[in-house]
């Protein structure tokens, strides 16, 4: 275990801003965690998983602890399910490739995800019908204020809409260092209904898909539309998709009759973030080194060399243009760093 001094952050965030750690070490088990979160000397620890859903507004003070905790086991099986175990540095994606090509269903609609599978329960990633929590059973953790490791369980986890308790009463407490999956192995639950997968099923022609079918159109869909992070910096949807009442998407299709939305029961409908961006005017537009991806809307990007306050600036603009079009407010998706 290796401390190194002014260490750049650049290849550890996916917006690829170049801000500077102030001490920087790659832990690889839970013994080093828990020996790097007791060292005396540094001025606060702050944990580092993928970098890919953050945006870095400064240097980061202290010691930044970068988990790089890798392994996936077996836990438990039986005719019908698996009990799988990803460690926390996982790469999310290659986690979900893993799954459909063991035939373990429950992810593939989650392929090409950016981030590791320890950040993946904080915001209940989600994509195309499918959340995290359908397929969450528990997850193992290190409480900071005890360093001690505690199994915290999907109810404890309060899952919401992006949401845990990861993001809120327990926001920086729990450090984790692995999640247990409950996958099918047979008799899988295929869900093609939401977005363009089954359009792209047809058009490839698949009556009868696999899962591994899946798991390919929702890659081919994002890639026609997402930009890949290793060229151009981002952080996949940089705001969540807005939930209002029905009634609200009434006032809002009286000037905008073909504005998009999802069912989300109770009265509620979710309306594309992305949709409302574009239609504020914003898809494509750059500003000096930020900007608004071309193609994704929802998703803001680093053409090379932005400062994440360049970024943030981009999006509090996107915010009030959104606002003052359809009297909503966007909430960022990412994490900030200030």
């Amino acid at each position: 275990m290796q401390i190194t001094p002014d260490f750049s952050l650049k290849n550890h965030n996916t917006f690829g801003i170049d801000a500077k750690a102030e001490f920087f070490v790659s832990v690889q088990t839970v013994e080093e965690l828990t020996h790097a979160l007791n060292l005396p000397g540094y001025s606060q620890k702050f944990i580092l998983g993928g970098g890919s859903n953050m945006l870095l507004k400064k240097n980061i003070k202290g010691l930044v602890i970068n988990l790089n905790l890798k392994g996936i086991t077996v836990e438990e099986e039986d005719e019908n399910h698996v009990w799988l175990r990803a460690a926390a540095g996982e790469n999310w994606h290659e986690f979900v490739m893993y799954c459909v090509g063991n035939n373990y269903g429950g992810v593939e609609n989650l392929a090409l995800i950016p981030g590791n599978v320890g950040t993946s329960p904080v915001q209940n990633i989600g994509a195309y019908g499918v959340e995290l929590k359908d397929s969450f059973e528990s997850c193992e953790v290190v409480d900071r204020t005890t360093l001690e490791t505690r199994t915290l369980s999907k109810a404890a986890c309060n899952f919401g809409y992006r949401d845990s308790i990861f993001k809120n009463e327990d926001k920086g407490r729990y450090i984790i260092t692995s999640v247990l999956f409950k996958l099918t192995k047979r008799d899988h639950e295929l869900r093609t209904s939401y977005g363009a997968i089954q359009q792209t099923l047809d058009a490839l022609g698949i009556d009868e898909p696999t899962l591994v079918d899946i798991a390919n159109a929702v890659i081919y869909i994002r890639q026609q539309k997402l930009p890949d992070p290793k060229k151009i910096g981002n952080s996949g949807s940089f705001f969540k998709n807005p939930v209002v009442a029905r009634n609200y998407l009434g006032t809002i299709q009286k000037n905008h009759p073909d504005a998009p939305f999802y069912e989300m029961g109770d009265d509620l409908v979710k309306i594309p973030a992305g949709w409302l961006i574009e239609r504020a005017g914003f898809k494509g537009k750059r500003f000096g080194q930020a900007g608004v991806h071309d193609r994704q809307a929802l998703v803001l990007v680093n053409h090379g060399g932005a400062t994440g306050d360049e970024v943030w600036k981009v999006a509090l603009e996107v915010q009030q243009a959104v606002q003052k079009e359809f009297g909503i407010l966007l909430q960022p998706e990412v994490n900030i760093i200030e």
